[in-house]
């Protein structure tokens, strides 16, 4: 049996998702940093997610139709949220971006996201290899 859970990349996937979702969110928070009245957004993913986890809301991986499933809820229904942040304001106009902020998050999720990217591509490699290496 291969050692690579479909569930766990599938979740990855979601996790790339959303982290491209925040880093369109961040850019758009970052475009807007003059526009009076703005409110940043960012997006809440990994709460939800571990609200999945710790509540057992994840279906269970099955690796045999015989095997009774474990859950109901499956990875498809986790979804990021986009969140508007209106208690704070950082001027006068309203606006709340702090430019300095953003660019750290911006960073923070271009790092997140080049090392899900990794961790997938290892997964999918060693599905490779597994395949190439039954051939012979």
């Amino acid at each position: 049996m291969l050692g690579i859970n479909f569930n766990t990349v599938d979740l990855m996937s979601k996790a790339l998702d959303a982290s491209e979702l925040r880093n369109e969110v961040i850019s758009n928070n970052i475009a807007n940093v003059d526009t009076p009245g703005f409110k940043r957004s960012d997006v809440n993913f990994e709460s939800i997610l571990n609200d999945a986890i710790n509540s057992n809301k994840l279906a269970g991986f099955v690796t045999d139709k015989n095997h009774i499933p474990i859950n109901s809820t499956s990875i498809d229904n986790i979804e990021p949220q986009i969140v508007q942040d209106n208690s704070t304001s950082m001027r006068l106009d309203g606006n709340n971006v702090d430019i300095d902020v953003e660019m750290s998050n911006l960073a923070k999720n271009q790092l997140y996201y080049d090392a899900l990217a990794q961790r997938v591509s290892g997964e999918l490699n060693s599905l490779l290899t597994a395949i190439k290496d039954g051939g012979n």
